[in-house]
C-alpha cells in the first residue's frame, strides 16, 4: 500500500479546513441576517421615531409633537417673527433731542451785562470804555462778560447760581435753563444776558461694551445716533455681523437681535436713548446635525455663516441624507418653539414656558419639499436628524459578511499555516 505524500497530506487538509471555515462565516451570516438588532446604528429609523413619539414614555417626558412639512406649516413657519428689538422704542416715546441736562453734566455758564454789573468786579470790556469803567461820550455802552466756575449738576438734578440761588435743571436744555437764570437777574443787574452749555456730558451717553474695537461712553449728539450709529462710533464689532449679538438694555427691559439685522431692517436700528446700555456678543448661530448625514464630518454643531440660512441650505452644508444609509424620507427638524408658533400650531405650552419641543418630518424623495424647505428657516441651535434606512442594517452585515468571505478566499489561496 501506497502511503500519500506529505505534500498531498498538507492539501488535503488545507482543503477540509478551508471548507469548514466557509461553512462557518456562512452560517455566521445567517444567523446575522435573520437577526439584525444587534446592528448598531447612528439614528432611530422612521418606524422608532414614530412608534416613540406615540410612546407613554415620551407623554411622560417631554411629549414632543411631531408634524410633516406641508405647505401651510412651512407659511407659519415662514411667517414667524422675532422677537424684535424695536418694541423696546415704543416703551418710551421721546420727541426730544439729545441735549437735555442730567445728572453728573458739568455746566459752562457766561453771563452778560451792561455797564457795571453784578459780575463787573472781574469783567472783560467789549467796545470803547473810558479807564474808570465809565462809557465814553457818544460810545457804545460798556458790556462786560463773566464766565461762572464749572457747574457740576448735583445728584437731584440741580445747581447753584450766584444771585439766583439753587434750581433744578434736571431735564432741561441749556436754552431752558439760561432762559431760566436770565429771567432771575433781570431785577439785579442791567440787560442780563446767559449763555448755558454743557462742557461734560454725562446724562446724553450711552454704554459700549463687548466685543467691539473701543468699549466705553459714547456721548450722543443732536444727530440722533441709531444703535448701529453708536456701535460703528465705538469703532464697530470685531466679528461678523451675523456673528455679533446686540443685547440693549433700556429701562430694566432687554432686547436682543444680531448685527446684520440691525444693518438689513432699518425698522430695527432703533434711536439710542440716553441711559441705554449696549453689548456686542459674540455668538456664532449654529446647528446639529445627527444620523446618516451625506458628509459625515459635518456631524457636529455647523455655523450659519449667513445672516438668514433656511432648511434646504442647511442640509446641503451636511451633504444631505446619505445615498447608501439614510431614509430620505425620514428627515428631521428638531427644536423648541416659540409659544406664538406652538398656538398656531395647535401645541399646548406648558405654564410658566415660552416654547415648547416640535419635531417635523421632511420627505426629501418628494420634489415639492425640496420648494418647502427653502421657506423654512433655521434659528440658532436647532437640530437635524436624518434616520438610517431599515435596510440599513442589512446593508452593515452585507459589508461585515463580504470582509469574511474576502477573508476566507485569502485562506483559500494562500493555505492556512
Amino acid at each position: 500500500m501506497i502511503n500519500p505524500s506529505p505534500s498531498k497530506k498538507a492539501s488535503t487538509h488545507h482543503i477540509k479546513t478551508s471548507s469548514l471555515l466557509l461553512k462557518s462565516m456562512t452560517g455566521l451570516a445567517a444567523i446575522l441576517l435573520a437577526s439584525c438588532s444587534w446592528v448598531p446604528r447612528s439614528s432611530p429609523t422612521q418606524k422608532q421615531v414614530h412608534r416613540y413619539t406615540k410612546s407613554p414614555a415620551n407623554q411622560a417626558a417631554l411629549n414632543y409633537k411631531l408634524f410633516s412639512i406641508t405647505p401651510e406649516i412651512a407659511d407659519i413657519l415662514a411667517s414667524e417673527v422675532r422677537p424684535l428689538i424695536s418694541t423696546l422704542d415704543k416703551t418710551n416715546l421721546r420727541t426730544s433731542l439729545n441735549d437735555q441736562i442730567g445728572a453728573g453734566d458739568v455746566l459752562g455758564i457766561t453771563i452778560f451785562e451792561l455797564g457795571n454789573g453784578l459780575f463787573s468786579s472781574s469783567d472783560r470790556s467789549v467796545g470803547s470804555t473810558s479807564t474808570a469803567g465809565e462809557s465814553s461820550i457818544g460810545a457804545a455802552p460798556r458790556i462786560s462778560s463773566q464766565n461762572l466756575p464749572p457747574t457740576q449738576v448735583e445728584g437731584d438734578g440741580t445747581i447753584l447760581v450766584p444771585y439766583v440761588g439753587r434750581m433744578n435743571v434736571l431735564g432741561k436744555t441749556p436754552s431752558q435753563v439760561a432762559t431760566i437764570i436770565q429771567k432771575n437777574l433781570k431785577d439785579k443787574s442791567q440787560d442780563p444776558q446767559v449763555m448755558v452749555r454743557i462742557q461734560s456730558d454725562i446724562g446724553n451717553t450711552v454704554i459700549v461694551s463687548g466685543e467691539i474695537s473701543r468699549p466705553g461712553r459714547v456721548v450722543l449728539s443732536l444727530a440722533n445716533e441709531h444703535l448701529s450709529d453708536v456701535i460703528a462710533i465705538a469703532g464697530g464689532a470685531k466679528y461678523p455681523p451675523s456673528d455679533s449679538q446686540v443685547e440693549l438694555v433700556r429701562q430694566g427691559k432687554i432686547g436682543v437681535t444680531d448685527l446684520a439685522t440691525l444693518e438689513n431692517h432699518p425698522e430695527e436700528d432703533i434711536r439710542a436713548d440716553p441711559g441705554d446700555r449696549i453689548r456686542v456678543i459674540y455668538q456664532p448661530r449654529t446647528f446639529t446635525a445627527f444620523g446618516a448625514v451625506g458628509q459625515t464630518q459635518q456631524r457636529n454643531e455647523v455655523q450659519f455663516g449667513t445672516a438668514n440660512l433656511s432648511l434646504a441650505g442647511a442640509l446641503a452644508r451636511i451633504g444631505g441624507p446619505a445615498d447608501n444609509r439614510a431614509d430620505g424620507n425620514a428627515v428631521y427638524l428638531i427644536r423648541y418653539e416659540d409659544a406664538d408658533i406652538c398656538r398656531r400650531l395647535g401645541v399646548p405650552v406648558k405654564i410658566g414656558e415660552r416654547s415648547a419641543p416640535v419635531v417635523y418630518e421632511i420627505d426629501m424623495l418628494n420634489p415639492t419639499q425640496y420648494f418647502l424647505t427653502q421657506k423654512i428657516p433655521m434659528k440658532d441651535h436647532d437640530a437635524i436628524l436624518i434616520a438610517d434606512a431599515a435596510t440599513d442594517a442589512i446593508y452593515k452585515i452585507d459589508m461585515l459578511v463580504g470582509t469574511f468571505l474576502g477573508q476566507a478566499a485569502t485562506l483559500g489561496l494562500y493555505g492556512v499555516r
